[in-house]
């Protein structure tokens, strides 16, 4: 009997907690209610913010991976913030509170672990959105020279002229310089040479810009310099400077050979001599007479 007792006991308990529950539903209904139609409609708004931001700024991003992360997370923090407003609607504010201090919590341990990574992943945001740096322009950072073949998160890799391939965090890329040779088509490059001590130099010079002149065009506000530079110990040296259309380093190569060629064959045309160091040995006689003498004494007697 009192088996029994207790077991309608504990019956009856139950059911006014289910009681007690089903009257907190339906107090809370309409907050429910209101809250689920929050994430639907902060849903559309994530969607739509999300074209609005593929449409208008991230067309500006050349990597499709990069264009895709921060595209999902527009979305999720959209959603995010449509997520905490059906939370406070509800009146879970306590709930809130937790969430919000956990989180806070695990986004500094995240971030005190995955430092390098994060500071790589800004990195990579920077760069995406930097308009002086594209896919396939022609770089030099920190003594590498190459194509930029891809930004991504993490790194930026080029494509070097030998077709090896350089991978450079993305953070130890910011924090450097760089020149990025395909921002302007035209660059201006030197060339040095040097003339016996016997040639007229006045003739040097006139005829080396002329050469220049007539076969590398020379376009407005531009102009062939030549300079001499220096007493060698051989010859009098001297460098030319002038423009070329250059956006990659081989440009700057076949056009420095080009250069090379014609004044090599100028100069042989009008007898103007290049030198080259010449080194004389001098084995003087006392030199022989001691090597002589060291060589007789050490035959046997």
């Amino acid at each position: 009997m009192d088996q029994n007792f207790s077991i309608e006991e504990a019956v009856n308990k139950l059911w006014d907690k289910m009681d007690g529950w089903m009257e907190a539903i339906i107090l809370k209904l309409p907050n429910l209610v209101l809250a689920v139609l929050i994430m639907i409609v902060f849903y559309f708004i994530a969607r739509g913010v999300k074209k609005l931001f593929n449409k208008f700024l991230l067309n500006r991003i050349s990597q499709n991976s990069i264009q895709d992360i921060i595209s999902k997370m527009i979305f999720v923090t959209v959603i995010l913030i449509g997520f905490f407003i059906a939370l406070g609607v509800m009146e879970l504010n306590k709930v809130l509170t937790s969430i919000l201090a956990g989180a806070g919590v695990v986004g500094l341990a995240v971030g005190l672990a995955l430092q390098g990574t994060l500071s790589n992943s800004f990195g990579g945001l920077i760069l995406s959105f930097m308009p002086k740096l594209k896919i396939n322009d022609y770089i030099e950072t920190d003594s590498v020279k190459g194509f930029v073949s891809e930004i991504s998160l993490r790194n930026i890799v080029l494509r070097r002229p030998d077709n090896n391939y350089v991978i450079i965090p993305n953070s130890k890329f910011v924090d450097n310089s760089f020149t990025n040779y395909s921002l302007s088509k035209r660059s201006r490059i030197a060339v040095s040479c040097g003339v016996g001590y016997e040639s007229n130099l006045q003739e040097v010079e006139d005829l080396v810009v002329k050469i220049i002149s007539e076969n590398f065009e020379q376009k407005e506000g531009e102009e062939v310099e030549f300079f001499f530079t220096e007493f060698g110990d051989s010859s009098i040296n001297f460098m030319t400077r002038f423009w070329i259309d250059m956006v990659k380093s081989k440009e700057k190569h076949a056009e420095t050979h080009k250069a090379i060629k014609l004044i090599k064959s100028n100069f042989d045309k009008h007898g103007i001599n290049i030198p080259f160091p010449i080194r004389t040995l001098d084995f003087s006689k006392n030199t022989m007479r001691i090597e002589n003498n060291n060589s007789s004494k050490n035959q046997p007697e």
